[in-house]
């Protein structure tokens, strides 16, 4: 089976499974095929458990094709993340930006080092210790929120639109701030950097503010570029270009490509209102980009679905799994609950911003494409399930259960 063929399988799952949603089930999309397609899993599992061959094996065996960390990391991230910035408008996030800065930066560290210890001590009870390190690593990667899911609910309710932005900055933010602290801790736990003060400094300032300078530098040499041409097909390849050719530059930058990418897309999506261009052309663009967004991300659902295919199924999974969800869940009321109810001293917010902030916060694709960059190992085997375990059920529990809180917001405001 050609990588082709796989990818050819997959787009053709995607929107069989999204056009049944769309006539039928009516979830938001991305949860409806993470949901459906663990159904089908769990169903092939169950099938193959009692002797009779659904293709378990060869399905398990053209999955094993799939490099999931390179697809997301080195492809589909910087479309995603591109796609998600240029709809978030830069004078709402600007009047939001304490809040953005310091629940996706603090927050995510915050986060990060509450999970990791949390985790150290809680394998160590469970008799599989593993290295504080490592922990840390863990919580480097669980700790940045995926916005696609809860962002999709928010516009189909008309959620506030300064809690959209929030959720929305904080989540494209902490994404890139995630990544810088994983690569971090990454190079330190595998020996590629010394442990001390300055040298982590050192290359938490390369990604991090390296990769703020170039993307801001990349949105205006592409505003520079739109701005005297009005052809909807010039400005989608110069997009196209950024997304592409600059975040593969920013990897042998060794800065950030995902913080560049989020940069560039706020850049130019709030400078189009500055290009002079056509209503019809400005359509086409972001026609363009929403195509690409809703396609790639019903692949990312679709792969987290099927990814429990490969995954070492057992009784201290199972557990292990349950224990990284509580303990993802009290890393995100403490690093989000209490900074917010400090910053409510000085603002007003609307009713349980606060609860939809910390239910809100989704955990997707990009948890487990860094899970699986780890090399294979102890650490490795014991993060994986999880890493996995927290994913399904912030998408599955927390997706879905992220409506109501939305709607009671609405009715007391109204009230």
């Amino acid at each position: 089976m050609t990588l082709f063929n796989i990818l050819s399988f997959l787009f053709t799952i995607a929107a069989i499974l999204g056009y049944i949603n769309h006539r039928y089930i009516k979830l938001q999309s991305s949860i409806a095929i993470t949901m459906t397609t663990m159904l089908l899993t769990v169903g092939i599992i169950f099938i193959s458990s009692l002797g009779i061959n659904v293709g378990e094996k060869e399905i398990s065996l053209a999955f094993s094709k799939i490099d999931f960390h390179s697809l997301l990391m080195n492809g589909m991230l910087s479309f995603l993340l591109f796609a998600g910035a240029l709809n978030v408008s830069l004078d709402q996030l600007l009047e939001e930006k304490w809040e953005v800065i310091i629940l996706a930066i603090g927050g995510t560290v915050i986060s990060t080092f509450i999970v990791g210890g949390l985790t150290f001590y809680f394998l160590a009870w469970l008799g599989q210790p593993l290295a504080f390190i490592h922990c840390l690593l863990f919580g480097a990667l669980i700790s940045p929120t995926d916005p696609i899911a809860v962002l999709a609910v928010f516009k189909k309710l008309k959620a506030p639109k300064s809690l959209d932005t929030r959720l929305a900055g904080e989540s494209l933010f902490n994404d890139g701030v995630g990544i810088v602290l994983f690569v971090t801790i990454y190079a330190i736990a595998y020996g590629q950097n010394s442990a001390t003060v300055g040298a982590v400094t050192e290359l938490f300032l390369q990604q991090a503010i390296g990769g703020i300078l170039y993307g801001m530098l990349l949105g205006y040499i592409g505003y520079r570029l739109i701005k005297p041409i009005d052809d909807s097909l010039q400005e989608i390849f110069i997009t196209l270009a950024i997304a592409t050719g600059g975040y593969s530059l920013a990897q042998i930058l060794n800065i950030s490509g995902p913080l560049a990418m989020v940069v560039a897309g706020m850049f130019i999506g709030n400078r189009q209102k500055m290009f002079y261009m056509s209503e019809k052309t400005r359509a086409h663009l972001v026609h363009f980009w929403e195509v690409i967004d809703s396609a790639f991300n019903a692949i990312l659902f679709l792969l987290i679905g099927l990814e429990l295919i490969a995954l070492q199924r057992s009784f201290f999974e199972l557990i292990s799994g349950l224990g990284a969800i509580i303990i993802v869940l009290l890393a995100r009321i403490i690093s989000i609950g209490v900074p917010m109810q400090l910053m409510r001293l000085k603002r007003r917010y609307e009713p349980f911003a606060t609860s939809i902030m910390i239910w809100g916060g989704l955990r997707g694709g990009l948890a487990i494409a860094l899970a699986l960059a780890l090399p294979a190992g102890p650490a490795k085997a014991l993060i994986l399930p999880m890493t996995y375990a927290t994913v399904l059920f912030s998408i599955l529990v927390q997706g879905l259960s992220i409506s109501p809180l939305v709607k009671l917001c609405k009715r007391r405001i109204v009230a």
